[in-house]
């Protein structure tokens, strides 16, 4: 299966998850470390649209095209999740899902429902999981956002 993520360019080769690891996520705590990744291009960009404030066009970035094995991704359903999962400030709650997926170490990848487009998916991917050398790097381009998407004309 084919998943895309947004680095900057300068890690852009970094599969570690520590970015994460350092400030966390809806997916994580501090301290674990996760590689997040998106069905789409498109998800991706709309991922970082959110996180970023209007008038402020991000720069500098790159589309990594990821290959992982179909046979190596759990799933959680939007049932399954607290009623209040797409809370901001994160909840803890989702929190521990990812922590325990890391912890736990059974898939590679773990399926989760994208907060910001409904019907999409996330997918959280474990480096520290025992087959993380699966996780193929595909190709990595440079990538411009078009500035309508942070309230530029």
């Amino acid at each position: 299966m084919r998943v895309y993520r947004l680095s900057k360019a300068k890690f852009a080769q970094d599969l570690s998850g520590r970015g994460a690891e350092l400030i966390g996520g809806r997916w994580n705590s501090k301290g674990v470390p996760l590689l997040y990744t998106a069905n789409s291009r498109a998800l991706c960009v709309a991922e970082i649209a959110v996180h970023t404030p209007l008038g402020i066009v991000p720069s500098d970035y790159c589309l990594i095209t990821l290959s992982i094995p179909d046979d190596s991704i759990a799933e959680v359903l939007p049932g399954e999740l607290p009623t209040t999962w797409k809370a901001l400030p994160y909840m803890q709650d989702t929190q521990h899902v990812g922590n325990s997926f890391v912890k736990e170490g059974g898939a590679l990848a773990l399926k989760v429902p994208s907060a910001v487009v409904q019907g999409e998916h996330n997918y959280l991917l474990n480096p520290r999981h025992r087959n993380a050398s699966d996780i193929k790097m595909v190709h990595v381009e440079p990538l411009e956002f078009d500035g309508r998407l942070f309230g530029l004309k």
